[in-house]
């Protein structure tokens, strides 16, 4: 399998590049190099090998989701500017479209 030079126009057209007719010849010569390499992997036999969802053999450990206690709901509104029946209190910051600016 190979790339002609219409393709990779129109791969540098369909990743918006521009480019000149040296650098299209440039990426043409690049991109069939990789698939050369790309189908000489695919002559490797790997029938007697298992898929794997993970290449790392060691699986990152998370700790130990624990709840712990919390300030107190009086401790809180005390640090807020402006509260009213357990909730901050904040400026409003949408109009709807009646309104004025």
């Amino acid at each position: 399998m190979s790339v002609s030079l219409e393709e990779t126009k129109k791969i540098a057209e369909l990743a918006r590049l521009q480019l000149s007719e040296d650098e299209l010849k440039k990426y043409q010569f690049h991109l069939n190099e990789i698939l050369t390499y790309v189908e000489k992997l695919n002559e490797l036999d790997t029938d007697e090998i298992q898929p794997t969802y993970y290449v790392q053999t060691s699986r990152e450990t998370l700790r130990e989701d624990r709840t712990k206690p919390s300030l107190a709901l009086e401790e809180v509104m005390q640090n807020a500017p402006a509260h009213g029946n357990d909730f901050f209190r904040v400026p409003k910051v949408i109009q709807s479209d009646g309104e004025n600016s």
